[in-house]
């Protein structure tokens, strides 16, 4: 089975309640993934498609999933995220989903449930999509 990613989701948008702590969780999370480049302001916090700023209402409720390349890392992203303040939802190891899908859960400050997995072993076509404004 061939597998597209990154055409759906163009952007994911967090409003939190606590942009520092937030900040230091996704932080570690992502970089136990293998994401270590951000953009960060006082005011807002962002890796590759995830904008999180601090919420002046509701704040988010969701279910995110990142892609790990290891079932390394997805024991990794659990530590991580729980080390910086996420509380544990489902420790690392194999889901009935799809044989082979490894995958561990943690929800950060604000409940929202953060999971990392590990689809078993594939080979990707490219590291990731390079996206350049048209020249006009």
């Amino acid at each position: 089975m061939l597998l597209h990613r990154g055409r759906l989701i163009d952007h994911l948008h967090l409003r939190v309640s606590d942009l520092e702590a937030s900040r230091r969780f996704y932080k570690a999370a992502l970089q136990a993934v293998g994401i270590t480049e951000f953009r960060e302001s006082a005011d807002h916090f962002a890796a590759d498609e995830l904008w999180i700023d601090r919420a002046d209402g509701p704040v988010s409720r969701v279910h995110l999933a990142f892609q790990a390349a290891s079932r390394e890392q997805v024991a990794a992203f659990h530590a991580a995220a729980v080390a910086a303040g996420g509380r544990d939802n489902g420790g690392p190891g194999e889901r009935s989903y799809h044989p082979g899908y490894y995958a561990a859960f943690v929800l950060d400050p604000d409940g929202n449930n953060i999971e990392a997995v590990h689809h078993g072993p594939a080979e990707r076509s490219a590291a990731s999509v390079e996206v350049r404004p048209a020249k006009g």
